[in-house]
């Protein structure tokens, strides 16, 4: 059990881009074009979002704070957001503007990171759900900038 919760945890982040990259290479050009710029751009505001929020809120990794080994060797820093989650929500919730049944595979693949994070004790559950709000925020944000224009 406890592999498989280390693979889902390090490894189906890749299973996301693949996924990502698979939607990408299908679309039509027009779909491409768009989704590549919102990718980017919303991509960039997620992780100055995420830069930000970690230097207003600290919170230690569990495996600090409750004396617990790790399933697999992590740094010691603060673990509020999860990039994993971070970025594997941020596909999930950008492709699912184009695609519901993609995007929800892809959110589905990013609640298992997140769980499997929090199950392997290098994540608190708020980590994970602050890098859902904070991609979700990113997507929102973007969408809403190139759709008033």
């Amino acid at each position: 059990m406890n592999s498989a919760i280390v693979f889902v945890a390090k490894y189906f982040l890749y299973l996301s881009i693949l996924i990502t990259v698979w939607f990408w290479l299908k679309s039509v050009r027009e779909t491409k074009i768009e989704l590549g710029a919102r990718l980017i751009v919303g991509g960039i505001l997620a992780l100055a979002l995420s830069a930000l929020a970690s230097r207003l809120y600290y919170d230690p990794r569990p495996f600090v704070t409750q004396h617990i080994r790790p399933l697999f060797a992590h740094a010691a820093d603060n673990g509020f957001p999860s990039d994993h989650a971070l970025f594997t929500s941020f596909l999930g919730f950008t492709v699912f503007f184009y695609s519901r049944r993609v995007g929800s595979i892809l959110l589905a693949i990013a609640i298992a990171v997140g769980a499997a994070r929090v199950a392997a004790h290098v994540h608190q559950p708020q980590d994970i759900v602050g890098s859902f709000v904070i991609s979700a925020l990113s997507v929102v944000v973007i969408r809403w900038l190139v759709t008033s224009e």
